[in-house]
């Protein structure tokens, strides 16, 4: 009786980890399919940090993005453009990295709450994406600001730090965030 407790305990743990390990290889594979179009370049990380979140709750989520974050702090060239260390999260797109944190966090908030019907929790889930991405947006573009600016002659103002780091990417992640509460909905039953 002993041993099967134990063996079950083993297998929960197994699981936790894979479902983190699994989290953390889809945003790293998602962060690699990049464009770089600008300052901040054009990648599935929201798509996959918002699904992650949707997806594995908020232990198991929210432990992906961190260790994902983690990896890349270290050296492993995690991030878009195969970038890793502490220059790349203390650069002027750092503060977005760092926002994925909030971006998984209210799915993996939204999971929790007893809305019924696949409709009703797409749309559920597409408005908790859509507010952690706007949080991940206002953390990245104030740090965007600070770095941008720091030492600047001709310092950059919120407007035109709007234009460069987010007006471009609306529409694309409103899409991105749809198809990932769409299929966060879909694979919910299988990531439980």
């Amino acid at each position: 009786m002993k041993k099967s407790a134990e063996t079950k305990r083993f297998h929960g743990a197994a699981r936790e980890l894979s479902t983190v390990a699994l989290g953390v290889a889809l945003i790293t594979v998602c962060a690699w399919i990049s464009l770089p179009i600008g300052e901040v370049p054009f990648t599935l990380q929201t798509f996959a940090v918002a699904a992650v979140g949707a997806l594995f709750g908020l232990r198991r989520g929210m432990a992906a993005v961190a260790v994902y974050i983690l990896m890349g702090l270290v050296g492993i060239p995690v991030f878009a453009g195969f970038k890793a260390g502490v220059p790349a999260l203390m650069g002027a797109t750092g503060g977005y990295i760092l926002g994925f944190l909030f971006a998984a966090l209210l799915p993996a908030l939204a999971g929790r709450l007893p809305v019924r019907g696949k409709w009703a929790r797409t749309g559920m889930f597409y408005a908790a994406m859509i507010a952690g991405l706007a949080v991940c947006y206002f953390f990245g573009t104030v740090w965007f600001l600070t770095v941008y600016n720091r030492g600047a002659a001709d310092p950059m103002g919120v407007g035109a730090a709007l234009m460069l780091c987010v007006v471009p990417y609306l529409l694309p992640d409103a899409v991105k965030l749809a198809a990932a509460a769409y299929l966060s909905v879909r694979l919910e039953r299988y990531a439980g």
